[in-house]
């Protein structure tokens, strides 16, 4: 019997289905390092222990977009070693904050299936949650992929779209942000004078800066977060596949993005949930990515004065500059377009 694993095909999940993801993760300062060398993110609440332990944190959170990544590296090789493509994402949202030193696991529940058309692919919605060492739950999130099927003549193994939320609720935006000090918040070493105060709904802003993504970098980061996806680093494979290249990693370009958006959003110190995402194109070594994004909402939290909570959608796009703020033409969106990404981000009152 062999002792290696092929990895899940469509026809392999059911709903209702528990996955229990290897292997523990136990986050560390060099983890950190390597992020930020990677995609260069300035806020300075992850940046700075002084800043953060100034302002009520024990010390700098990691990234939140760096939990998201290796949360979900876990459930790869369990659910998406045998993927299309990522699709999207729903009700995603950080529920305690991780520091250097914990140990991230997570679990995954099949809520949704779905075959294509063509028999040969079919979608799989999952819900994943992940956990410190201690079993607190730090980040729940719904994601749905394209999985390949083993066998086209197989039947479906469910026929379900669940019902998913089209935005986290204000009352639990606040769950990983401790109560903060905002009087010892230093605007100056934050890089940005502007508080929660100074944006307005409809606001659009162009983040100016591009990175050019090359092959080495997409394929370090996805390995910082154990992400085993075939279509990121076998190039013989994917050379006889629909584009001939590897995929870079739909994350990738969310944290690129990320970073991107210091530039006009320096106060926005924490993703505090993601109400949605999709990718809408993919993305090759070579190519140089745009964002901007648009203040969708503004909320105020219950029981704080420190924060609030600001709704913002960010576009990132690829070899085409934001500066008239590229999205749709009609129902199609611009050729350019990479990511679509909804999301409640908190800043200092």
């Amino acid at each position: 019997m062999a002792k290696t694993s092929p990895g899940n095909c469509f026809e392999d999940f059911r709903i209702g289905q528990v996955i229990r993801h290897a292997t523990p993760r136990t986050v560390t300062v060099g983890d950190v390092a390597l992020y930020t060398g990677l995609f260069g993110a300035r806020f300075a609440v992850q940046s700075s222990d002084a800043f953060a332990a100034a302002i009520g944190y024990p010390r700098a959170p990691v990234d939140d977009l760096l939990v998201f990544h290796i949360v979900f590296g876990k459930t790869v090789p369990d659910v998406s070693l045998n993927a299309v493509a990522n699709l999207g994402y729903a009700g995603c949202y950080f529920r305690k904050p991780v520091y250097p030193g914990d140990t991230l696991t997570a679990l995954s529940e099949v809520i949704g299936l779905k075959e294509n058309s063509s028999h040969k692919t079919g979608i799989v919605y999952v819900r994943t949650t992940g956990y410190k060492q201690d079993g607190t739950p730090v980040l729940e999130y719904v994601r749905w992929v394209m999985v390949r099927k083993r066998d086209e003549a197989a039947p479906a193994p469910g026929d379900h779209v669940p019902r998913l939320p089209t935005a986290v609720e204000p009352n639990v935006l606040s769950e990983a942000c401790p109560p903060l000090d905002i009087a010892a918040y230093d605007l100056a070493l934050a890089g940005s004078p502007y508080r929660f105060g100074d944006y307005e709904v409809g606001e659009k802003i162009d983040h100016v800066d591009g990175y050019t993504v090359e092959e080495a970098e997409h394929q370090i980061a996805t390995r910082l977060y154990q992400n085993t996806a075939r279509i990121h680093f076998d190039q013989f494979s994917a050379k006889q596949g629909r584009f001939g290249r590897r995929l870079i990693y739909g994350g990738h370009v969310i944290s690129l993005a990320r970073s991107l958006t210091f530039n006009g959003l320096a106060n926005a110190f924490h993703i505090a949930a993601i109400n949605g995402g999709r990718h809408v194109a993919p993305l090759f070594a070579g190519g140089t990515v745009f964002a901007w994004s648009e203040v969708l909402a503004k909320a105020e939290l219950p029981g704080r004065t420190d924060v609030g909570a600001l709704r913002l959608r960010t576009v990132a796009t690829n070899d085409k500059p934001c500066g008239e703020f590229p999205l749709k033409t009609g129902d199609d969106y611009d050729p350019a377009v990479l990511l679509d990404l909804d999301y409640w981000v908190l800043m200092p009152r």
